[in-house]
């Protein structure tokens, strides 16, 4: 029988964009059930739900938070298949694996889309979505993904909300690998949807997304949802009239756990103190990586903090699969390429992951290299 008093051994550390490495308070804190229809679990979902304002924006006031089951793309999908009305028109920002999922999502529903695709490698411009917005004057909604994950590429986002918001469009982003770990405010930036997850940079697990959201606008979306269990407007409406009750069976462990991944986004400075550790740590794995002979894929003015793509060197010895299992065993996982145009693999900067973790990796690669 196993004794619930100790913790089992952590096989590897997940370097990862999520789900990724979490504390071991995190998972602790998944070792009470709770009844969804409590009313301390109800006043806990409402404490998260404030907190997750709080988070996004220092003028809390018109914005609410509204959680959703399933993983980040289960709360993209609400977006796009509530917020866009029956006669809307979509605009796609893409440049990576998770613009075209938008994009899929809106072919699926159905919804009169157009697609700005910058490559793989590009970062969005700005000044190409002003002019896109000029050209196709019914376009009513406009997203874009903050941290495209495929590469590790940063879009501009404030920049590209300027252009939006300055053609009076409704703005969505998907901060799925972003919010909480790096500071922005939805307000100043004038987004009215913010979507991200709770195994991401806020260093929960895995079981539901969130979207922080301009109440005005989501008040509008009643009837629109294309989706009975993705209706975002009736997930919010039960969860306001319920005081923090879900429409549908509620991940509770794993909602206990985002509470206290929360505590501990606090207790280590918030975002921007979270920023500068992952900064710290994606600038020492690319300088070592480098000095290895590995290549990042991206110039560093459009490279994110949280997840950095490698070339594969120059070598016909060379296997990813070969070295992903030899840093298995060393106990680090990391992540294949994404991206059409070239062969790489990826490195994750977030979770519980530490200076002296990406120290261990670079030394464990230095005496893996066998190509």
């Amino acid at each position: 029988m196993l004794d619930a008093n100790v913790t089992p051994p952590r096989p590897y550390l997940l370097l990862t964009p999520g789900p990724l490495t979490t504390s071991s308070t995190v998972k602790e804190a998944m070792l009470r059930d709770w009844c969804t229809w409590d009313s301390d679990y109800n006043g806990l979902v409402q404490s998260i739900r404030a907190r997750l304002v709080r988070l996004a924006t220092d003028t809390p006031e018109g914005y609410t938070a509204v959680l959703m089951q399933g993983s980040g793309t289960f709360s993209v999908e609400s977006v796009i298949g509530t917020a866009v009305p029956r006669d809307g028109k979509l605009l796609v920002l893409t440049n990576g694996a998770y613009g075209n999922r938008i994009a899929q999502i809106a072919r699926v529903y159905g919804i009169a889309l157009s697609v700005l695709d910058f490559g793989e490698t590009s970062p969005v411009s700005p000044q190409a979505v002003e002019q896109r917005l000029r050209d196709e004057p019914d376009i009513t909604h406009v997203a874009v993904v903050h941290c495209e994950t495929t590469t590790g590429m940063l879009n501009p986002v404030a920049e590209t909300a300027a252009a939006v918001k300055q053609r009076g469009k409704v703005l969505i982003v998907d901060a799925m690998s972003s919010f909480g770990g790096i500071p922005l405010d939805v307000h100043a930036l004038g987004i009215d949807y913010l979507i991200s997850s709770a195994n991401k940079c806020i260093q929960g697990v895995p079981g539901f997304g969130f979207v922080i959201a301009r109440t005005g606008e989501l008040e509008r979306c009643d009837g629109q949802a294309r989706s009975l269990s993705l209706d975002l407007y009736d997930q919010w409406a039960t969860m306001e009239a319920g005081g923090g009750k879900w429409r549908f069976t509620s991940p509770t462990h794993v909602v206990r756990a985002f509470d206290q991944a929360l505590r501990e986004l606090e207790l280590e400075g918030g975002p921007a103190a979270r920023h500068h550790r992952y900064s710290q740590n994606q600038q020492l794995l690319t300088q070592g990586m480098q000095q290895l002979g590995f290549c990042a894929l991206l110039p560093k003015q459009s490279q994110s903090p949280f997840i950095t793509a490698f070339h594969y060197p120059a070598s016909e010895r060379f296997s990813f699969e070969q070295l992903y299992a030899r840093l298995k065993s060393a106990g680090f996982v990391i992540y294949p390429g994404k991206i059409s145009t070239a062969d790489t693999f990826r490195i994750g900067n977030i979770g519980e992951v530490y200076r002296q973790d990406i120290c261990t990796l670079l030394q464990v690669m230095e005496e893996q290299l066998f190509w």
